[in-house]
């Protein structure tokens, strides 16, 4: 019963630090996909300066190359985080995994323990059982 609630718990542990790395997975997927569009978007404003744009465009893309890269730092907070977060389950799990395992080797312990007990008994109750074979055929030869 013990381990049953241990070995719930850690199980417990492993599927929220899944779930963290999973969140970590796709906050750096969508880090990496903000960066490639922010290239692509530096690498389009360049090649438009080269061949002449006028002031308020060249406004535009730049307004809009700033709260690109707001979004760009936002994101790497947020990957920051995720990663924190999923350390912190990471560390949680192996406590929780670390008490499993001890519970279930004091469990294997106990049993062991209990079948060699149980195994004592055993051949004691059978050599009882031959000392009285032996004592009653003596008995029954008139020895």
């Amino acid at each position: 019963m013990v381990q049953n609630v241990v070995d719930g718990q850690e199980r417990r542990r492993a599927e929220a630090l899944a779930a963290s790395q999973r969140r970590v997975t796709e906050s750096e997927a969508k880090l990496m996909e903000l960066q490639s569009y922010h290239e692509s978007y530096v690498h389009g404003f360049a090649v438009r300066a080269e061949s002449g744009m006028d002031g308020r465009l060249a406004r535009d893309y730049q307004a809009f190359l700033a709260r690109l890269e707001e979004a760009l730092w936002q994101q790497q907070q947020i990957v920051i985080r995720a990663r924190a977060q999923r350390d912190g389950e990471m560390q949680i799990w192996q406590g929780a995994a670390q008490r499993a395992e001890a519970v279930g080797q004091m469990v294997r312990r106990f049993q062991s323990e209990e079948a060699r007990e149980l195994d004592r008994r055993e051949q004691v109750e059978s050599d009882e059982r031959s000392a009285r074979a032996w004592t009653y055929g003596l008995v029954a030869r008139g020895i």
